[in-house]
Protein backbone atom coordinates (compact mmCIF):
# COMPACT_ATOMS: atom_id res chain seq x y z
CA UNK A 1 0.00 0.00 0.00
CA UNK A 2 1.29 3.28 -0.72
CA UNK A 3 1.38 5.43 1.82
CA UNK A 4 2.61 8.37 -0.07
CA UNK A 5 -0.66 10.56 0.68
CA UNK A 6 -0.39 10.52 3.92
CA UNK A 7 2.95 11.75 3.95
CA UNK A 8 2.21 14.60 1.53
CA UNK A 9 -0.73 15.43 4.06
CA UNK A 10 1.22 16.00 6.79
CA UNK A 11 3.81 17.87 4.78
CA UNK A 12 0.99 20.36 3.78
CA UNK A 13 -0.59 20.16 7.31
CA UNK A 14 3.29 21.43 8.89
CA UNK A 15 3.95 23.79 6.44
CA UNK A 16 0.53 25.46 6.35
CA UNK A 17 0.80 25.18 10.07
CA UNK A 18 3.43 27.31 10.36
CA UNK A 19 2.81 30.15 8.45
CA UNK A 20 -1.16 30.62 9.23
CA UNK A 21 0.03 30.97 12.70
CA UNK A 22 2.80 33.48 11.33
CA UNK A 23 -0.19 35.37 9.99
CA UNK A 24 -2.83 34.32 12.34
CA UNK A 25 -0.80 35.85 15.31
CA UNK A 26 -0.77 39.82 13.95
CA UNK A 27 -4.49 39.71 12.59
CA UNK A 28 -5.53 38.58 15.92
CA UNK A 29 -3.70 41.14 18.30
CA UNK A 30 -5.08 43.77 15.91
CA UNK A 31 -9.05 42.41 15.97
CA UNK A 32 -8.49 42.31 20.19
CA UNK A 33 -5.75 44.86 20.85
CA UNK A 34 -6.44 47.59 18.29
CA UNK A 35 -9.76 49.43 17.81
CA UNK A 36 -10.31 50.76 14.16
CA UNK A 37 -13.13 51.27 11.69
CA UNK A 38 -14.09 48.25 9.34
CA UNK A 39 -13.54 45.92 12.15
CA UNK A 40 -16.26 44.09 11.72
CA UNK A 41 -16.16 43.38 8.28
CA UNK A 42 -12.98 42.38 8.21
CA UNK A 43 -13.89 39.24 10.90
CA UNK A 44 -16.51 38.37 8.75
CA UNK A 45 -14.19 38.47 6.05
CA UNK A 46 -12.00 36.47 7.72
CA UNK A 47 -14.44 33.69 8.82
CA UNK A 48 -16.22 33.99 5.41
CA UNK A 49 -14.22 30.08 4.41
CA UNK A 50 -16.65 29.04 7.35
CA UNK A 51 -19.50 29.23 5.35
CA UNK A 52 -18.53 29.51 1.75
CA UNK A 53 -19.11 25.75 0.43
CA UNK A 54 -14.75 24.42 -0.29
CA UNK A 55 -15.81 23.32 -3.62
CA UNK A 56 -16.89 26.72 -4.41
CA UNK A 57 -14.05 29.03 -2.79
CA UNK A 58 -11.68 26.50 -4.44
CA UNK A 59 -13.29 27.01 -7.98
CA UNK A 60 -12.63 31.13 -7.19
CA UNK A 61 -9.00 29.76 -6.22
CA UNK A 62 -8.64 28.38 -9.30
CA UNK A 63 -9.29 31.04 -11.10
CA UNK A 64 -7.11 33.48 -9.43
CA UNK A 65 -4.36 30.47 -9.25
CA UNK A 66 -4.63 29.39 -12.90
CA UNK A 67 -2.03 30.65 -15.50
CA UNK A 68 -4.64 33.75 -16.65
CA UNK A 69 -4.75 34.50 -12.93
CA UNK A 70 -3.25 37.57 -11.57
CA UNK A 71 -1.47 35.19 -8.46
CA UNK A 72 -0.70 32.67 -10.74
CA UNK A 73 0.79 34.78 -13.45
CA UNK A 74 2.53 37.19 -10.45
CA UNK A 75 3.75 33.43 -9.22
CA UNK A 76 5.23 32.11 -12.74
CA UNK A 77 6.80 35.53 -13.26
CA UNK A 78 8.59 35.28 -10.26
CA UNK A 79 9.78 31.36 -9.73
CA UNK A 80 9.32 29.91 -13.43
CA UNK A 81 6.62 27.68 -11.94
CA UNK A 82 2.63 27.43 -12.31
CA UNK A 83 0.91 28.02 -9.07
CA UNK A 84 -2.11 25.67 -9.85
CA UNK A 85 -2.13 21.50 -9.64
CA UNK A 86 1.38 22.12 -7.34
CA UNK A 87 2.35 21.98 -4.01
CA UNK A 88 2.36 25.60 -3.81
CA UNK A 89 -0.92 26.02 -4.98
CA UNK A 90 -2.21 23.44 -2.44
CA UNK A 91 -0.59 25.61 -0.05
CA UNK A 92 -2.27 28.88 -0.69
CA UNK A 93 -5.48 27.00 -0.79
CA UNK A 94 -4.88 25.53 2.80
CA UNK A 95 -3.95 29.32 3.84
CA UNK A 96 -7.39 30.67 2.81
CA UNK A 97 -9.47 27.88 4.00
CA UNK A 98 -7.20 27.21 7.44
CA UNK A 99 -7.32 31.06 8.16
CA UNK A 100 -10.32 31.22 10.43
CA UNK A 101 -9.04 27.75 12.17
CA UNK A 102 -6.08 29.75 13.14
CA UNK A 103 -7.73 32.91 13.92
CA UNK A 104 -10.17 32.20 16.47
CA UNK A 105 -8.72 30.14 19.02
CA UNK A 106 -5.69 32.81 19.13
CA UNK A 107 -8.00 35.38 19.52
CA UNK A 108 -9.91 33.77 22.36
CA UNK A 109 -7.15 33.68 24.41
CA UNK A 110 -6.41 37.14 23.80
CA UNK A 111 -9.51 37.73 24.93
CA UNK A 112 -9.00 36.22 28.08
CA UNK A 113 -5.59 38.09 28.65
CA UNK A 114 -5.64 40.44 31.47
CA UNK A 115 -5.17 43.91 29.31
CA UNK A 116 -3.49 45.26 32.93
CA UNK A 117 -0.32 43.56 32.61
CA UNK A 118 0.33 45.34 29.30
CA UNK A 119 -0.31 48.75 30.88
CA UNK A 120 1.71 47.65 33.90
CA UNK A 121 4.41 46.20 30.76
CA UNK A 122 4.49 49.79 29.21
CA UNK A 123 5.18 51.69 32.61
CA UNK A 124 8.33 49.20 32.84
CA UNK A 125 9.66 50.99 29.79
CA UNK A 126 8.74 47.73 27.91
CA UNK A 127 7.79 48.58 23.93
CA UNK A 128 5.17 47.00 22.16
CA UNK A 129 6.86 44.42 20.40
CA UNK A 130 8.70 43.36 23.96
CA UNK A 131 5.49 43.33 25.33
CA UNK A 132 3.68 41.16 23.32
CA UNK A 133 6.96 38.33 23.15
CA UNK A 134 7.38 38.69 26.85
CA UNK A 135 4.11 39.47 28.26
CA UNK A 136 0.76 38.47 25.93
CA UNK A 137 2.50 35.20 24.26
CA UNK A 138 3.63 33.38 27.18
CA UNK A 139 0.29 33.79 28.96
CA UNK A 140 -1.88 32.85 26.28
CA UNK A 141 0.80 29.95 24.73
CA UNK A 142 -2.53 27.57 25.77
CA UNK A 143 -4.34 29.84 23.00
CA UNK A 144 -1.45 29.10 20.43
CA UNK A 145 -0.98 25.18 21.12
CA UNK A 146 -4.68 24.95 20.35
CA UNK A 147 -4.76 27.00 16.99
CA UNK A 148 -1.93 25.17 15.63
CA UNK A 149 -3.49 21.57 16.43
CA UNK A 150 -6.83 22.75 14.71
CA UNK A 151 -4.52 24.05 11.86
CA UNK A 152 -2.91 20.78 11.51
CA UNK A 153 -5.89 18.87 11.72
CA UNK A 154 -7.93 21.28 9.57
CA UNK A 155 -5.30 20.73 6.55
CA UNK A 156 -5.09 16.92 7.05
CA UNK A 157 -8.91 16.16 6.45
CA UNK A 158 -9.13 19.37 3.69
CA UNK A 159 -10.70 17.61 0.56
CA UNK A 160 -13.17 20.15 -1.60
CA UNK A 161 -10.48 23.32 -2.09
CA UNK A 162 -7.94 20.38 -2.63
CA UNK A 163 -9.15 18.88 -5.14
CA UNK A 164 -10.19 22.15 -6.86
CA UNK A 165 -6.83 23.93 -7.10
CA UNK A 166 -4.79 20.68 -6.76
CA UNK A 167 -6.27 17.52 -8.37
CA UNK A 168 -5.06 14.34 -7.87
CA UNK A 169 -1.20 14.14 -8.97
CA UNK A 170 0.25 11.24 -7.19
CA UNK A 171 3.32 12.46 -5.04
CA UNK A 172 2.73 16.39 -5.93
CA UNK A 173 -1.23 16.86 -4.66
CA UNK A 174 -2.63 13.54 -4.23
CA UNK A 175 -3.28 13.92 -0.23
CA UNK A 176 -4.56 11.77 2.10
CA UNK A 177 -8.24 12.61 1.92
CA UNK A 178 -8.33 12.25 -2.24
CA UNK A 179 -6.32 9.06 -1.81
CA UNK A 180 -9.35 7.35 0.23
CA UNK A 181 -12.07 8.90 -2.15
CA UNK A 182 -10.28 7.21 -5.42
CA UNK A 183 -9.56 4.02 -3.03
CA UNK A 184 -13.80 3.74 -2.48
CA UNK A 185 -14.40 4.76 -6.31
CA UNK A 186 -12.39 2.25 -7.22
CA UNK A 187 -13.76 -0.53 -4.87
CA UNK A 188 -10.21 -0.88 -2.74
CA UNK A 189 -11.96 -1.17 0.51
CA UNK A 190 -9.16 -2.60 2.25
CA UNK A 191 -6.66 0.45 1.04
CA UNK A 192 -9.30 3.21 1.60
CA UNK A 193 -10.39 1.42 5.26
CA UNK A 194 -6.32 1.16 6.21
CA UNK A 195 -5.56 4.95 5.61
CA UNK A 196 -9.09 5.75 7.21
CA UNK A 197 -8.09 4.75 10.18
CA UNK A 198 -5.07 6.66 10.52
CA UNK A 199 -6.54 9.59 9.72
CA UNK A 200 -9.07 8.62 12.68
CA UNK A 201 -6.66 8.07 14.50
CA UNK A 202 -4.30 10.83 14.30
CA UNK A 203 -7.86 13.09 14.71
CA UNK A 204 -8.30 11.66 17.88
CA UNK A 205 -5.16 12.36 18.94
CA UNK A 206 -5.34 15.83 18.44
CA UNK A 207 -9.16 16.30 20.00
CA UNK A 208 -6.99 14.70 22.90
CA UNK A 209 -4.71 17.69 23.17
CA UNK A 210 -7.33 20.21 22.43
CA UNK A 211 -9.08 18.74 25.42
CA UNK A 212 -6.43 18.68 27.38
CA UNK A 213 -5.08 22.10 26.63
CA UNK A 214 -9.02 23.36 27.78
CA UNK A 215 -8.90 21.65 30.23
CA UNK A 216 -5.58 23.13 31.58
CA UNK A 217 -6.82 26.42 30.83
CA UNK A 218 -9.84 26.06 32.55
CA UNK A 219 -8.24 25.13 35.29
CA UNK A 220 -6.02 27.74 35.60
CA UNK A 221 -8.78 30.17 35.56
CA UNK A 222 -11.27 28.78 38.24
CA UNK A 223 -10.86 30.14 41.86
CA UNK A 224 -9.12 28.39 44.57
Amino acid sequence: MDFTPLILSAKLALVSTVLLLLIALPTAYLLVFKNFRGKFFLESLIGLPLVVPPTVLGFYLLIIMGPRGFLGQGWTALTGWPLAFTFAGLVGASLVQGFPFAVQPIKAAFEKFDHRLLEMAYVLGLTPLQAFFKIVIPNTINGLVAAAVLAFAHTMGEFGIILMVGGSIPGKTKVASIAVYEYVENLQYHEAAVMSLIMIGVSYAILLVVNYLNGSQAKALSPV
